[in-house]
């Protein structure tokens, strides 16, 4: 809006007020008294929606319907409800009439419980999708916590033995002694990093495709697949349901 002032001659602060009161028709937008909790454009609807929530900047969150054909375009959005408890999102979305809501014939939702609620609510003849990115984002994280779980245990296991080695040097009787049994080192793999350094690396391994892996990667995930076969056997039932995906 600046720009266009500044390239028209005009001020563009006054420019952005004139628009708001008189050239948008704001003031008279038969929307306007409830639009801080919701707004309803039935003409959007179509067979195939999108339900799913968002936050705006100062935190408030929304539900939004999309007509998916729309491509986030001109006329993709058929409802915007402020919150997201299902009683009160369907009370707003059924306020569409139920013809126009009986001619939608999917909706793809993430994971949540309130929004397939929601949308068997107010979408009677509806089949609800959940979208690829949520589920394969749960089984990524499924994943991930086995990797976490075998990280802890490789960290207490690094901790035990650091907690042996000092007790053999405070027992060790002659300076020899303590001089033979060294310092503590850590075991070093063949690529030559430590496993704990290994599981904490590992994160970006097994949240990708092994097709994307470079070569460092693809060193260190062959240790930490030998090392775990489970973790192995997780990350290929991920990968299986990623490959089923792109097809």
């Amino acid at each position: 809006m600046s720009n266009l002032a500044a390239r028209n001659g005009l001020n563009g602060q006054t420019l952005r007020r004139q628009y708001k009161e008189k050239i948008s028709g704001y003031r008279s937008w038969d929307q306007l008294d409830h639009a801080e909790e919701y707004i309803l454009f039935p003409e959007n609807l179509g067979a195939d929606m999108s339900l799913d929530e968002t936050c705006l900047s100062n935190g408030d969150v929304y539900t939004i319907l999309t007509n998916k054909t729309a491509h986030g375009r001109k006329g993709a959005l058929a409802a915007m409800v402020r919150g997201v408890a299902t009683d009160a999102v369907s009370a707003v979305l059924k306020k569409i009439p139920l013809r126009k809501r009986l001619e939608v014939k999917t909706v793809t939702t993430d994971l949540s419980s309130a929004m397939m609620l929601t949308v068997r609510n107010v979408f009677p003849a509806a089949s609800l999708v959940n979208d690829r990115f949520h589920v394969q984002q749960l089984i990524s994280e499924a994943v991930d916590q086995l990797r976490i779980r075998h990280r802890w245990e490789v960290l207490d296991a690094e901790n035990k033995s650091i907690k042996e080695h000092r007790e053999k040097r405070k027992t060790a009787k002659t300076k020899e002694e303590r001089e033979q049994i060294g310092q503590w080192e850590p075991q070093r793999m063949e690529n030559g990093e430590t496993l704990p350094q290994i599981m904490a690396r590992s994160r970006h391994i097994i949240l990708k495709h092994k097709t994307k892996w470079n070569g460092q990667q693809k060193s260190r995930a062959k240790i930490l697949f030998s090392k775990f076969p489970d973790l192995e056997k997780a990350y290929g039932l991920f990968l299986k349901l990623v490959d089923i995906f792109n097809r």
